[in-house]
This record gives structure tokens, sequence and C-alpha cells, in this order.
């Protein structure tokens, strides 16, 4: 039974290293989380390296600049791994040139330097999803019509923001990964690139080992996350230890937001069939 805990020191002393989810723990979208990045710090100064872990469909580099952009300190990190970055191997790796991309022009640095050619739908040798074009007013049922031709073209569709939804300023938005779900239930084939797939953590592990200068055992490494499919699912899947924020996507279900209820939480992680060493509403020292 997963028990609330009162901030991070009560377990940090366990770990050699940190991997945590940026949208929904450090900021949403409009303003950092002023606690979480504190508590990150002074983990980074007490006991290991801090790595920024993301879904977020671009390179490292743009993230970054968001990162600076909402206030979030340099010091409370070492390094930050996205699902672009990893999208990039990905497109590599299926040795296809022309590419159709789903999803917003700020996404299209994505491809900057693979050689690949952007064409319209009926060219396409394969997909890359980065999200919804406009996720401020569309949902996947906007795309129902362009992801059944796609899939009945067998064609392959990279996933590269497994999240489904995430909260930006109290709203709910769709992500790249409710169109892959989508894609995949008319029968195409799906790449997840991001969590909770195990790309993304083996890059992760690697860029945590070169902060540290030395491997990290993963019994040593504490995963923090607000979402239950990619987060927690992941350290699940990864065999490593998952704290929850439970004040991220998921705390419509949990009750009031800073008091959730311990017994919607643990009736959620038995349903999802996770273990988390704790949860907490919002990430704090």
């Amino acid at each position: 039974m997963s028990s609330r805990l009162s901030g991070l020191h009560a377990v940090a002393a366990n770990y050699s290293g940190l991997l945590s989810d940026i949208w929904g723990v450090v900021h949403n979208g409009v303003q950092h989380n002023k606690a979480a990045v504190e508590a990150l710090s002074k983990f980074r100064k007490e006991h290991g390296p801090v790595i920024l872990i993301t879904n977020a469909p671009r390179p490292h580099g743009p993230i970054l600049k968001q990162l600076d952009g909402l206030g979030v300190p340099r010091d409370c990190y070492d390094a930050v791994v996205t699902s672009g970055d990893i999208s990039r191997d990905a497109i590599i790796a299926s040795g296809k040139s022309k590419l159709f991309h789903i999803g917003p022009d700020r996404d299209l640095p994505l491809y900057e330097g693979l050689g690949v050619e952007l064409v319209e739908e009926e060219d396409a040798e394969i997909i890359c999803c980065t999200g919804l074009l406009d996720d401020a007013t569309e949902t996947p049922d906007d795309y129902d019509d362009l992801l059944k031709r796609l899939a009945q073209r067998g064609l392959s569709l990279i996933c590269a923001n497994p999240d489904r939804v995430v909260e930006k300023g109290g709203t709910f938005i769709y992500c790249a990964g409710a169109l892959a779900d989508r894609f995949e239930a008319y029968g195409g084939d799906v790449i997840l690139v991001g969590k909770p797939c195990a790309p993304i953590y083996d890059a992760s592990l690697a860029t945590l080992a070169k902060a540290s200068g030395s491997e990290v055992d993963r019994s040593k490494v504490l995963l923090i996350g607000d979402s239950l499919p990619t987060d927690i699912r992941g350290a699940h899947y990864q065999k490593m230890d998952a704290l929850f924020i439970t004040a991220g996507i998921h705390a419509p279900d949990f009750g009031p937001i800073d008091e959730p209820d311990d017994e919607r939480v643990n009736h959620r992680l038995d349903h999802e069939d996770v273990e988390t060493i704790g949860y907490m509403p919002r990430l704090v020292w």
C-alpha cells in the first residue's frame, strides 16, 4: 500500500540519482513549481544527479530554453532527455526519407539535420506525430478520417510524445499519444519511443551515469512523475522505484488537489497494477 510522504527528504538518502518528469512536476506549462525546483536542487546538492526526462516531442535544446523561460534554474538539474531526442534516432533507424508530419510547426526542429523530406500524406513512407495542430481547440475526433486513411496504407507512425493528455494552467489538452491510440485502434503500426518505453530510459540512465561519473544501479534511481500510464508504468517496466505526484493529470480522481484521498489513490494504483514508494500532491523537499 502506498502512503503519502511528507517530502522528498523522507526517502532521498536511499537514492543516488533522480529521473524526474517535467510537465506536471517541475511546471504546469505556465509557471514553474517553486517547491519542486527547491526539492530537486536539494537532492542534487546532497545526494546525486538529477536528470529531467520528458515526453516533449522536440530535441532537448528547445526544452532547455522553455525551462529558462519559465524560470526553472539550471542548478536544479544536470541534463534533459526528451522523447524528441529518441524520436530522431527512430526516424534514422527506419531508413525512410519521405515523412508525413502530424503536429504543429513549432515541432519542426525535430527533423533538422536528419536528411528527411517532409511530404504530404499521399507521398509518405512513414509518419511522425508530435501532437495536434491546435491542441487548444482540437480533439482526436478531428483526426479520425486522416488516421483511418494512413492506417489502411500500412504505414508506421512514430509517436514522438506518448502522453495522452497534459494539464496546462488548469486545462487538460490532448497530446500525440491520444492520436497514436486512435491510429493503432484502426490497425496502424505505432512506434513509441518516449515514456513508458525502454529507449528513453536507456538514454536517461546513460546520461545519469555520465553526470555521476559512473554507472548508477537501478535500485538507487528514483523516478518522479504525475502520469500513471507513462511515468509510473515506465518505472514499473524498468524495475525502478517511483514517486507519484497526484496533483497532475490525475488530480480530479483523488478529491481535493492538495489533500488527496489515500483510499482513492491506492485504488487507482491497484487498478493500474503498479507500485510506488509513496505519493505526494506536489513535489516538495
